[in-house]
């Protein structure tokens, strides 16, 4: 297809937002962009604190190839139970048994 008036093309608009050497945190609720050291294993996002495995596909792309399970558990963990205080302490205010 042939682009007229020296517009570009999506692909070719889209290439100036690509971002090399940083990865996005999993993490629904935060999505943040980390930028690991080149050639380290692990990468933990500094908004959230979960914590992810990386591979290197060269010396420039990470990818992350999954959790840091403990990490991430105790997290989940200590959000959980923090919820659960507040559910608590919600229900005592309210009078409820």
């Amino acid at each position: 297809m042939a682009i007229k008036g020296g517009k570009q093309s999506t692909a070719e608009s889209l290439r100036k937002t690509r971002t090399f050497g940083k990865i996005r945190c999993h993490n629904p609720s935060c999505m943040e962009r980390i930028a690991p050291e080149p050639g380290s294993d692990h990468a933990k996002c500094p908004t959230c604190g979960m914590e992810y495995r990386l591979f290197w596909v060269n010396d420039n792309l990470p990818r992350i190839r999954g959790p840091v399970w403990d990490v991430n558990r105790e997290l989940a963990e200590r959000t959980f139970a923090e919820k659960q205080a507040a559910a608590a302490a919600k229900k005592t205010n309210k009078g409820g048994k």
